[in-house]
């Protein structure tokens, strides 16, 4: 059984109108705001707030609150197929549950989708000259790129070939994507934390979040330590070699004179090798240190103590894509970023500063 995760009444409207666009249950137009109210039983703000998601997500355009807004949908006689390349970050990416719904939605609507056989970081190593030489030899008439460097999402919008940022350093930059707004549920883990008493509070973060400079989430991190008293420094968004004597050698590190109180991780990958590592050191969250994962993952129910994480509704991600897509389809540019809200939830694995 999958856990269990209440979204907010805009987040359930937004998934009901959805599911009654792409199901074909509403064509041309959505009902207007006051008939929503009426027939849903949610107030204005939840309607007008669900509206503004779709509206984000391609789905529909309007002009404003209390007047029907259009339902995008690709026009078959116009919209032209396209074949779409998925760049993945790395290898086993196709796990992750909405990406396998991808490919069967953007077959419906037309399209065919593909996996890249090799990885940006590990086969490619975030090299744009690799990355030229793989576009090249691949037939794609447009790209997913998934948690793309800087360097990588500025060589995909300046190129001529269109490309949707699935995560990765996108600010900014003139292309479509979505991912999560991580910054509230960073604010909200370090208050949390600051009011357990922490001082001493690490973020572990893969390289291209930390340079050329740190991304919005990270400089949100570091805000929320300096807006809490807390000490700000290199200390607490160290640099680290991304492999598994990296990691147990920046662990060594930090914990050698002045421990970290508490560790946020990112990605659940990196959270469960920190964890091992600690283990072995006989380091327990949360007696002598507190561990917050950056993401949720369906291991978390299994484990004790429960796992403090971020969590963000994913199921936005293939109705963005799929928009992006049909408006490429039929000419139209989509540059759109969407930022996906996030939250703290606290678990058994944070607890006060040990004495």
């Amino acid at each position: 059984m999958k856990s269990f995760r209440p979204l907010p009444a805009y987040e359930q409207v937004a998934a009901h109108l959805r599911d009654e666009i792409l199901h074909g249950d509403l064509s041309n137009t959505v009902p207007g705001v006051r008939q929503l109210i009426k027939s849903l039983g949610v107030s204005q703000k939840t309607v007008v707030a669900a509206l503004r998601i779709l509206e984000h997500e391609g789905l529909v355009e309007g002009p404003g609150p209390g007047c029907q807004r259009r339902i995008v949908q690709a026009d078959a006689k116009n919209a032209r197929t396209l074949r779409v390349a998925i760049l993945p970050y790395e290898r086993g990416v196709q796990q992750r549950e909405f990406l396998n719904k991808l490919p069967g939605v953007l077959a419906v609507a037309g399209h065919s989708v593909s996996f890249v056989h090799k990885a940006l970081k590990y086969d490619l190593k975030m090299d744009v000259g690799r990355l030229s030489r793989l576009v090249q030899q691949t037939a794609a008439d447009a790209w997913v790129v998934m948690a793309g460097s800087r360097e990588v999402l500025q060589w995909f919008s300046r190129g001529p070939v269109p490309a949707f940022a699935l995560f990765g350093r996108r600010e900014g930059l003139p292309m479509a994507g979505i991912g999560a707004d991580f910054r509230t549920g960073y604010a909200q883990a370090v208050r949390q934390l600051a009011r357990l008493g922490h001082r001493r509070v690490v973020l572990l973060v893969r390289r291209e979040r930390r340079l050329p400079e740190p991304g919005l989430p990270e400089r949100a991190f570091l805000d929320e330590l300096k807006a809490c008293g807390l000490p700000v420094g290199n200390y607490n968004l160290p640099n680290w070699e991304e492999t598994t004597e990296g990691l147990a050698a920046v662990l060594e590190s930090l914990f050698a004179v002045t421990p970290p109180t508490a560790l946020i991780i990112d990605e659940p990958d990196i959270f469960l090798a920190v964890q091992h590592i600690l283990g072995t050191r006989r380091i327990w969250a949360p007696r002598q240190v507190s561990l917050v994962c950056s993401e949720t993952h369906p291991f978390f129910k299994w484990s004790t103590p429960t796992i403090s994480h971020i969590r963000w509704n994913e199921q936005r991600v293939v109705p963005r894509i799929k928009s992006w897509a049909s408006a490429l389809s039929r000419g139209r540019r989509d540059v759109t970023q969407t930022l996906v809200p996030s939250e703290f939830v606290p678990g058994d694995s944070i607890g006060p500063v040990p004495k």
